[in-house]
């Protein structure tokens, strides 16, 4: 259901974009610059509120996504130019990288300082979710030359108490945000100028770096959130309509899901016996596994 900040326009959006990457998932490399180029036309087209709606749902992965589909796979890609775009409208130089698997995805240059970022995302079904989904560690090595690095993530799927991430990202000057703390910096831009935004972006960064390296998730945040209030008066009305933005996209996101989920169901308790099991069977690929081993042969190595 639509409210103040996840209006009905917003949801509209979110909906073109679903079925937008199921179309142009087919040749992956070329239809993620697509992805790109027609998010940078909407911006262009749109301003500001095209990243709010963007930012503040982009979070969840549609549970109509097959697991390391080409859907799923350009979903990131999708995230990722966002994260771009959101920077440029912060006022900085990225580009969303795609030539090296063992890379950043975003690279930025802002005045004064740079870094990289990499978005994740995730589904509303997701349970225990491992440190290493969140890929600070790894993001940590892609930092190379450049002083500091961003995870972005959705807020609901991070660890509240306790978790080795926030002790990675303090003792390896990474900083894990949130999609709502772009969504304010993206707003203050507008509001305060370019200029003031990516020192705000940088009073976080410097906040991470010379943080005590723990575990605890609220030394944390409360470290890296008073470096966002504390850089202007006006970040604080912002944050607190990002925080009830937030509690509508999580409704919005929670019933997304379930709807997605029950029409799946639906489509399952429809099929016939013989239908339930070519589908389990297509799910778990046994055709195609049983094609594999079937081809293995000696291939002549113990006899060279």
């Amino acid at each position: 259901m639509a409210g103040k900040y996840i209006t009905d326009e917003t949801i509209a959006r979110r909906t073109y974009w679903i079925q937008e990457i199921v179309k142009l998932s087919g040749s992956f490399g070329a239809d993620a610059t697509r992805a790109e180029e027609e998010l940078n036309t909407e911006y262009a087209r749109d301003g500001e509120q095209c990243l709010l709606d963007h930012l503040r749902l982009a979070g969840t992965i549609p549970e109509t996504y097959g697991h390391d589909s080409s859907e799923e796979k350009l979903y990131s890609k999708y995230t990722d130019a966002l994260l771009a775009v959101t920077f440029r409208h912060i006022g900085l130089k990225s580009t969303v990288l795609t030539e090296r698997a063992d890379a950043a995805d975003v690279d930025c240059v802002a005045e004064g300082y740079s870094f990289v970022a990499d978005a994740k995302a995730f589904r509303m079904s997701r349970t225990a979710k491992n440190q290493k989904d969140f890929k600070v560690e790894a993001t940590a090595g892609w930092k190379r030359e450049k002083p500091h690095a961003a995870v972005v993530c959705p807020a609901y799927h991070l660890p509240s108490r306790s978790s080795q991430i926030y002790q990675q990202a303090a003792a390896r000057s990474v900083a894990i945000l949130t999609y709502s703390h772009l969504a304010v910096m993206c707003r203050y831009a507008s509001e305060a100028g370019t200029a003031k935004a990516t020192e705000l972006l940088y009073n976080v960064f410097k906040a991470v770096e010379t943080m005590a390296a723990s575990k605890d998730a609220v030394a944390y945040w409360r470290v890296v959130n008073a470096a966002m209030a504390n850089s202007s008066d006006s970040v604080a009305a912002l944050w607190e309509e990002e925080r009830s933005a937030t509690a509508e996209a999580i409704e919005v996101s929670r019933g997304e899901a379930l709807a997605l989920l029950e029409a799946e169901r639906a489509v399952i308790e429809a099929m016939t016996h013989e239908q339930a099991i070519a589908a389990l069977l297509s799910s778990h690929n046994i055709p195609g596994r049983m094609a594999q081993a079937g081809s293995i042969s000696d291939n002549g190595i113990l006899r060279l």
